[in-house]
């Protein structure tokens, strides 16, 4: 329903206070991302974290200021709907030149619906469909910067064109032997490309930003050559300082034997699990690190499991054009989400969805697996994702509340997730065709989610949810694994761990069941209600029996705080298959000792910021002493059933 006359002076008045909203939010926003740059020429990599996780709170506030700024001047939740409708074609006619459109048009939506407090797939007046196009916005101005360039190297020029590229980034720091690297990238690209002809359209296209995360700064772009385009990323590091040698050990510490104690032994333990007592600092040079090729190569530079990058856009839907050409089978949704855009990717997200719901018949069913505690997990066959849903009761073992829950899913979508842990999209008021319900589960929520329940005519509306990329759970996957593929998953299990470790997470609950693989073959963890800051924990070793009586018996007989953490009582839990058992204790053994956990604790509290880089070592230009300590996925393990 349209007005047929634009007659209420309210409605633009609104209409203009809506967008200057927006638009003061896309303006803070760009400026964290713009700012990245700077905090990567100082190395500020605590900086660079926190404005990863505070921009993520920009898009709230600015929400919570419309609706309130909205409500006292124009009393707006008592405006009669005439006004609203000619609100949203005002709004329409202010996005005709706007360059981000449909940013605008999920801004409208969030504040909409909160000051009518209608539900969203309810509302007539917010945007179920764009009405603005975002295709080929640019800005013309002639200072802008455009959403790419284009190179058209010949033969003998091209090593001074990739030069070129990187200098057009204007970094302020020095390279290492940038010489070196652009020859490093020039072998990658003929391994890559192997023997073949120059065609007359020839061109390397790059992304006008880099894209900064954490402590690396990433080129991307493709080479254009004839019909074929080959997507690529460079990223670009610092060269940090090496330990002096009096300073390093490469003995790791031992499983058998009990930790010695005191100031000494700590730094030793530190030591021993990081290669070096002490942070090191950068040396101010840069360096290119690798060549990253094809799509599958930036699905993991790019992965749901990963923190969101900082990228200064003045259109990122060009970006998200851009880099959806590289990435095809990468939806829009996840890539807007990949830029720090996570609410536009949940509106595209639930677009999807609708979508999939009108061109499918399956139902929604409990997923397979084992029951979780604190969740209520369902999904729909035909639909690569999980829904995730809080249960109003828990087992006594479960000392833990909804806020406190939720609270844990914050805290996971505002830290590094270093590929380990999956990215989660949060919704309320959701609503689900009834009939597209088994009974089964329709019996399950009303038993265990009573309060998120209610019934609107023929939909199920579900007050609050999570959903997440489904992912074969690894206690199936174990299950049904050839030996080399349990051997691999099981490595897999233990550097998942381990790199949450050096994020300053502790998982909490570490069975099987927790963690999922990925269609790449990547473990990652998904049950978020136990994870703590690794510094918050104490690692304490199981202490020595002072009698028979306690040496025999089955229960806990020694005190154990709230905080407390016994790494040798992983074993009976995890350990029970004999070549699970032999797998992880030839690489992992070290996750039973106290030592290896109290070491990173120590290392986090000195201030080290590690990064886990999404690429595997053999990738690597020159190893250097910033070398993650990944593995690289077994070929036999590349292409899983589900992703």
């Amino acid at each position: 329903m349209f007005p047929h006359e634009l007659t209420d002076p309210r409605a633009f008045e609104i209409a203009q206070a809506l967008l200057e909203g927006f638009n003061k939010h896309y303006r803070l926003f760009r400026a964290a991302s713009a700012t990245a740059k700077q905090r990567f020429e100082q190395a500020d990599w605590h900086g660079q974290q926190r404005a990863q996780r505070e921009r993520i709170e920009f898009y709230d506030l600015r929400v919570d200021e419309a609706v309130t700024l909205l409500e006292q001047r124009y009393r707006t939740s008592e405006l009669p709907s005439e006004v609203w409708q000619q609100v949203k074609l005002h709004y329409i006619g202010l996005l005709t030149n706007h360059r981000q459109p449909e940013l605008a048009e999920t801004f409208f939506n969030s504040v909409c619906t909160r000051l009518l407090h209608h539900r969203y797939f309810h509302n007539e007046f917010i945007f179920v469909r764009p009405a603005i196009s975002t295709e080929y916005i640019e800005n013309d101005e002639p200072a802008a910067q455009p959403t790419y360039r284009c190179y058209y190297p010949s033969q003998d020029t091209l090593r001074d064109t990739f030069m070129r590229i990187v200098w057009n980034f204007q970094l302020s720091l020095e390279f290492e032997d940038l010489g070196r690297d652009i020859d490093c990238v020039l072998r990658a690209i003929g391994n890559e490309l192997g023997a073949f002809r120059w065609r007359t359209n020839f061109q390397v296209q790059v992304l006008s930003s880099l894209f900064y995360r954490n402590k690396g700064a990433y080129i991307v772009g493709k080479i254009v050559n004839g019909f074929t385009e080959t997507p690529f990323a460079l990223p670009i590091l610092h060269q940090e300082r090496p330990a002096a040698k009096a300073d390093v050990t490469t003995s790791p510490p031992s499983v058998a034997t009990k930790p010695a104690t005191g100031p000494a032994a700590t730094a030793a333990a530190t030591a021993a699990a990081t290669g070096s007592a002490s942070p090191k600092p950068s040396s101010g040079l840069l360096y290119i690190d690798a060549a990253l090729f094809g799509e599958d190569e930036l699905l993991m530079l790019f992965s749901f499991a990963r923190a969101y990058f900082l990228v200064d856009m003045e259109v990122p839907s060009a970006y998200v054009q851009f880099l959806r050409s590289l990435m095809p089978r990468k939806p829009r949704s996840e890539i807007y989400a990949t830029l720090g855009l996570q609410k536009q990717g949940k509106n595209l997200f639930y677009r999807d969805f609708l979508n999939h719901l009108r061109h499918s018949s399956d139902k929604f069913r409990i997923a397979p697996g084992i029951k979780g505690m604190v969740m209520l997990v369902f999904d729909l066959p035909s639909y690569p994702f999980v829904f995730k849903v809080i249960k109003d009761f828990y087992p006594p073992q479960k000392d833990t509340t909804r806020e406190q829950i939720q609270a844990k899913y914050l805290l996971v979508k505002q830290h590094d997730r270093v590929g380990r842990m999956a990215d989660t999209l949060e919704y309320t008021q959701v609503a689900f065709p009834r009939h597209r319900f088994e009974e089964e589960l329709i019996a399950e929520l009303k038993h265990f989610c009573p309060s998120l329940l209610e019934e609107s005519g023929d939909d199920l509306v579900i007050k609050h949810l999570y959903i997440e990329r489904r992912m074969v759970p690894l206690n199936i996957y174990l299950q049904e694994a050839s030996p080399a593929q349990l051997a691999h998953a099981v490595v897999e299990y233990g550097n998942a761990i381990k790199d949450m470790v050096a994020a300053n997470i502790f998982p909490g609950d570490m069975l099987w069941k927790n963690f999922g693989v990925t269609r790449h073959g990547k473990v990652v963890f998904y049950d978020y209600d136990e994870i703590e800051y690794l510094t918050d924990c104490q690692f304490r070793a199981v202490p020595q029996p002072r009698n028979e009586e306690e040496e025999m018996s089955g229960e806990i007989w020694y005190q154990v705080n709230k905080h407390d953490v016994f790494p040798e009582t992983f074993g009976p839990f995890l350990l029970g298959h004999p070549g699970v058992r032999d797998v992880f204790m030839a690489h992992h053994a070290d996750l039973l000792d106290p030592a290896f956990w109290q070491a990173h604790k120590q290392r986090i509290l000195a201030g080290h910021v590690h990064d886990v880089f999404p690429y595997d070592p053999h990738k690597r230009f020159h190893i250097h002493d910033t070398a993650p300590a990944l593995k690289a996925p077994d070929p036999e393990d590349r292409e899983l059933p589900i992703h």
